[in-house]
C-alpha cells in the first residue's frame, strides 16, 4: 500500500524529520493558518518568503476551525512542496472526515512529495470547549490517525502534546500517557500546544520520560504582541495566563509599541529557558506574520540573514 501512495517521480527533496530529531539535532519551524481570501494569501506568501531565508526545519499550514479550510490547506501545502525550498509538514485531523476522505488526503500529500505529517484529532467545530462529535465513518483519536498513516506509507508522523492540561483530560498524568500511546503507535515527534510557563513544558517532558518514552517534544511558541492577544489565547486554549505575564504587558499602558516590545521580550525569554532546559527546538505559531518571529530569532542569537 505504501508504494501505491508514492507516484513515480514524486519530489524527494523534502527529507523526513525523523532522521534529524533522532540525531539530536534541533528543529526550528513555523506554523501558518490558511487565509480566508486572496489578500490573506498574499500576506501568507510574503511571510513564507521572508522566513524561508532562515532555512527552517519545516513549515506547516493548519486547517481552519472544524476542518473548514481543508482543501485550501492541502493546496497551499502542495505549493510549498512544489515552489519553495521549504520542507512542508501536512496537517491531518479527524474532524468531519471519513476514513476514506483521510486516505485521499494522505494520498494527495504523498503525490506532492510531502513525507512529514502532523496527525491531530482536531478541535470540535464549535471550538475547544465544545463536545467532540464523531464522524460516522471516521476516527475519534489522534492515535488512530497515527496508525492509519503508518499503514499507508513511509511518513514521519508528528502529534500534539499538552504542557497544560487538555480540556478533556482528567489530569496531567493522563495527558502524558496519551502522548506515550501515540509514540508507541508510531509517532516520531510531538509539537506542543501554546503555553507561557517553561515549567509546564519541563513537567510534561519529565512525566513522559518517567514512562520510558524518549519521543522528541518540540515546544510551540506564539509571539505576544498585545494584551488582547493574551486574553484571546486564554479563551481559546482554556489555559490560565500567568499574572506575571499580564502585569508586564499592562505596565506599558496604552503604548502599543512598548507592549509589543515587552511581548517579544517575554517570548524570547521563554524560548531561551526552553532551549536551556534541553528542548529539541522551537515551533513558532506565526499568525501569518514574520516580523515578530524574526525579532525573536535575533534575540536568541540564531541570526537573521540580511
Amino acid at each position: 500500500m505504501a508504494q501505491s501512495l508514492r507516484r513515480a517521480g514524486a519530489p524527494s527533496v523534502h527529507d523526513s524529520l525523523s532522521e534529524l530529531l533522532a540525531s539530536g539535532g534541533r528543529s526550528y519551524s513555523f506554523e501558518f493558518f490558511p487565509p480566508k481570501d486572496d489578500a490573506g494569501e498574499v500576506q501568507l506568501w510574503s511571510a513564507l518568503r521572508r522566513l524561508e531565508r532562515l532555512r527552517p526545519t519545516f513549515v506547516s499550514v493548519t486547517y481552519g476551525a472544524g476542518g473548514s479550510t481543508r482543501d485550501r490547506t492541502i493546496r497551499i501545502t502542495e505549493r510549498i512542496a512544489r515552489d519553495t525550498t521549504l520542507t512542508p509538514v501536512g496537517h491531518l485531523t479527524c474532524v468531519a472526515a471519513s476514513v476514506s476522505e483521510l486516505r485521499q488526503v494522505i494520498g494527495q500529500y504523498a503525490d506532492a512529495g510531502v513525507r512529514n505529517v502532523l496527525a491531530l484529532r482536531g478541535d470540535p467545530a464549535g471550538g475547544p470547549a465544545s463536545p467532540w462529535v464523531s464522524h460516522d465513518e471516521g476516527l475519534d483519536h489522534a492515535v488512530d490517525l497515527v496508525r492509519l498513516l503508518r499503514r499507508l506509507g513511509d511518513f514521519c508522523v508528528g502529534v500534539a502534546a499538552f504542557p497544560d492540561k487538555h480540556p478533556e483530560s482528567a489530569d496531567l498524568d493522563h495527558d502524558a500517557r496519551v502522548l506515550v500511546d501515540k509514540a508507541r503507535a508510531g509517532a516520531d515527534f510531538a509539537v506542543t500546544q501554546l503555553f507561557l510557563d517553561p515549567t509546564a513544558y519541563v513537567g510534561l517532558v519529565d512525566r513522559v520520560r518517567a514512562l520510558g518514552c524518549d519521543l522528541p517534544i518540540i515546544p510551540g511558541i506564539m509571539p505576544i504582541t498585545s494584551v488582547a492577544q493574551v486574553h484571546r489565547f486564554a479563551e481559546l486554549s482554556g489555559v490560565a495566563v500567568s499574572q506575571r505575564v499580564v502585569d508586564r504587558l499592562q505596565a506599558h499602558g496604552e503604548d502599543k509599541a512598548a507592549v509589543r516590545a515587552e511581548g517579544i521580550a517575554l517570548a524570547t525569554e521563554l524560548c531561551r529557558d526552553l532551549l536551556d532546559a534541553g528542548a529539541p527546538g522551537l515551533h513558532f505559531y506565526t499568525l501569518n506574520r514574520s516580523t515578530a518571529t524574526l525579532e525573536i530569532y535575533q534575540g536568541l542569537g540564531l541570526g537573521v540573514p540580511a
